[in-house]
């Protein structure tokens, strides 16, 4: 179909592009992206200097009392002392057993956790989003069904009409038309309820303005991908299902976090550095003001010989290796179990859906046979009405069977990290 009509025609590719660009939750997850990747920097990781820029004043009013070795007293009242200083210090850790190489490797881990958040953020939309589109698709289908029902209905019920005048017909049989034609219209209406609390949820998923706005889609029919492999499926979810790249991303922050307890164990070197002016104005002295300025350095090597801690908390370190490791190993065998259940569902379906077909053919035909001879007058209403009835079951059966089929492909395509081909 066109992409654009008088109004704006969707295919599933162009519903995930919109939702992409502006539903919130993946907006803010981007963002956080964003702010992982902002926080890979040295001096974050603490691989740059500090440098700082200090000055200051104080004064002092006293009064002086003196008393010499000759036992001469004086005194001098209102004595004020000022000192005025200005300086740059420079603080640098030079070696801190392997710390800051540690952080900057911790903060690209984190950087990469962020990406792989914002893909399942992403991964776990499209699979909404693509499952919701054909929830509508299939329940626009499902109400095309139903006016049909309603025609058949409307027709039946005037056939009955014209032959109850003229005396072929009971009152019986126009009060069972009747029935029929309103609970079929019941139905219709209904289900015109569903379809739009699908479409709802449709322009919310894709952050539209007005979530009842109509949205006019392109796909009438579910069409099913029946060419998906098992192996296949297992081989691409053990190399780039999302989750699992998740989990190695916590066992090796793991192991850094284990890293960073043990440069406790090493030694550290610090260089201290400034250059500074100092000012001191006397208010009673032999020499009225002293100033002073120039550079300073030092040095600082030390190491933390005992603080009660350490051991205790890289024996923990370690279990929170061994934890991050198992549970690696369990979200594995859990993904191959859901692999395994959706894998069966999915064949299934795939028979179930031709074993429909079929019954569609062969309730289609019957029902063409029913009006022909209840035309004829050789089929009570009843049996019409049972005939009808199979024709809709089937059209119901097989809708189900295609809906289902394309849930099973969905969580089979997000389980093996190729969930992003339904934007192609």
């Amino acid at each position: 179909c066109g992409m654009l009509s008088a109004q704006q025609t969707y295919t599933l590719q162009t519903c995930l592009q919109e939702g992409l660009e502006k539903n919130y939750a993946i907006r803010i997850s981007k963002n956080e992206q964003q702010i992982a990747a902002n926080n890979v920097t040295a001096a974050n990781a603490g691989r740059l200097p500090s440098l700082d820029l200090a000055a200051g004043y104080s004064g002092a009013l006293s009064e002086n009392r003196t008393e010499s070795a000759e036992g001469e007293r004086g005194s001098v009242s209102g004595v004020y002392d000022q000192t005025v200083n200005a300086g740059l210090d420079l603080g640098w850790t030079l070696f801190d057993g392997f710390r800051v190489q540690t952080n900057y490797k911790r903060l690209e881990e984190l950087r990469g956790l962020g990406e792989v958040n914002a893909r399942i953020a992403i991964e776990d939309f499209v699979a909404g989003l693509t499952a919701e589109y054909y929830n509508y698709v299939q329940q626009k289908i499902r109400l095309k069904n139903f006016l049909y029902a309603v025609s058949l209905s409307k027709e039946r019920l005037r056939i009955v009409e014209a032959r109850y005048r003229i005396g072929n017909f009971s009152r019986l049989d126009l009060q069972q038309a009747r029935v029929d034609f309103n609970a079929d219209s019941s139905q219709y209406i209904n289900q015109q309820e569903l379809v739009q609390a699908s479409l709802i949820r449709l322009n919310e998923l894709m952050a539209g303005p007005d979530v009842n706005a109509p949205l006019q889609i392109c796909d009438s029919l579910i069409r099913v991908n029946s060419r998906l492999e098992e192996g296949e499926l297992l081989e691409r979810m053990l190399q780039t299902n999302a989750s699992l790249l998740k989990a190695d991303r916590n066992t090796a922050l793991a192991g850094l976090d284990l890293k960073t307890l043990q440069a406790r164990n090493y030694p550290y070197v610090k260089l201290n550095a400034g250059y500074g002016y100092q000012l001191n104005r006397y208010g009673n002295n032999a020499n009225r003001q002293r100033q002073t300025w120039g550079p300073d350095v030092g040095a600082t090597l030390g190491i933390t010989l005992f603080d009660g801690n350490r051991r205790r908390e890289q024996r923990n370190a370690r279990i929170q290796i061994e934890n991050a490791e198992l549970t690696r190993q369990q979200l594995e065998l859990s993904l191959r179990a859901d692999l395994a259940d959706f894998w069966q569902a999915y064949r299934n379906n795939l028979e179930l859906l031709k074993l429909e077909e079929e019954n569609l053919v062969a309730a289609t035909e019957n029902h063409e046979i029913a009006m022909e001879r209840y035309l004829l007058g050789d089929l009570s209403g009843i049996e019409m009405r049972e005939a009808q009835k199979s024709l809709l079951d089937a059209e119901e059966r097989i809708l189900s069977a295609q809906y289902n089929t394309k849930l099973c492909e969905i969580s089979l395509q997000q389980i093996s990290g190729n969930i992003l081909s339904y934007l192609e």
